[in-house]
């Protein structure tokens, strides 16, 4: 088995120093396989198929019928392991959600640690203040195949159907944006006094707006641990509880149960790393990914 991580992660996974990439090599030694930790990148990638046994790439697309990919389930200490990149293909987005088989005390439990875990006291002191958070992502002119349309439409749609609500729309940091594309929002926000582009941190949004408004995003999972309802343009692993275009007129009410949500997601969905059963969910993704163990 090759592991093909970045630097950073192989160095840290070469020291021991990662957790869940430490359980991983132990269930796959354990079964006998040789496991290798490489550096990825187009040659490595390139050369991947014509190796013999098996490959896992860090939140890479699988170079062919014998690798997956894995990655962190948006917050640490959980994963997945699958054999697809794109999120709305994972195995969760193909379960459906049924909150009365999540017990209710024990994911209430859950919700609050992991609420107080990642943010503190910010979701208990959460408010409504009437704006909607809108997390823009990458390829703002772009209507791509698993979007309903190109984020600059979705802010000119949410902008109809919320006649209302000013618009707090923030710019991804990690994303190189073309003059094009800044120019598209600038020319809207003049057009509508309402669209303000911020540079607001995710958790002051999450906890004073009204609902989320995004592609897919995942500001608008965090929103859950908010209690803060997600309207959603694309598709996603964690659309269960979400809401669609069409939807903006229940969407200010919409209240799923986020607690047994992210229990479910979490620690029935996905690997927790950090408790005693990770190594046996780790087992049966790879046997559903077709590594025999």
């Amino acid at each position: 088995m090759r592991l093909y991580l970045e630097p950073g992660l192989r160095s840290d996974a070469i020291a021991g120093q990662h957790n869940f990439i430490g359980l991983l090599c132990t269930v796959l030694e354990r079964s006998g396989y040789q496991v290798h930790l490489l550096e990825t990148g187009a040659a490595a990638r390139a050369r991947a198929p014509d190796l013999p046994g098996y490959a896992m790439f860090h939140m890479e697309h699988p170079t062919h019928d014998r690798a997956l990919t894995f990655r962190r389930v948006y917050h640490y200490p959980f994963w997945a392991i699958e054999p697809f990149a794109e999120r709305w293909n994972w195995r969760v987005a193909r379960r459906d959600f049924v909150p009365s088989e999540v017990d209710p005390g024990v994911s209430r439990q859950f919700f609050r640690r992991w609420q107080k875990r990642l943010f503190d006291d910010a979701p208990n002191q959460a408010t409504r203040d009437g704006f909607i958070y809108a997390p823009l992502q990458s390829r703002l002119l772009e209507h791509r195949l698993f979007q309903v349309c190109a984020p600059i439409e979705m802010l000119e749609r949410t902008l109809a159907a919320d006649p209302t609500r000013p618009i707090w729309a923030t710019l991804h940091p990690r994303v190189r944006y073309s003059g094009a594309e800044l120019g598209a929002l600038e020319n809207l926000s003049r057009r509508f006094a309402r669209l303000q582009l911020t540079t607001a941190p995710m958790q002051r949004c999450l906890q004073a707006c009204d609902y989320v408004v995004t592609e897919n995003s995942a500001a608008a999972f965090s929103g859950f641990l908010f209690e803060k309802p997600a309207l959603l343009f694309g598709r996603v692993d964690f659309h269960h509880i979400a809401l669609g275009p069409q939807d903006f007129d229940r969407i200010a009410d919409h209240v799923p149960d986020f607690a047994r949500y992210i229990w479910w997601f979490w620690q029935k969905m996905s690997i927790n790393a950090g408790r005693d059963d990770a190594m046996q969910k780790i087992t049966g993704a790879l046997r559903r990914g077709g590594v025999p163990l």
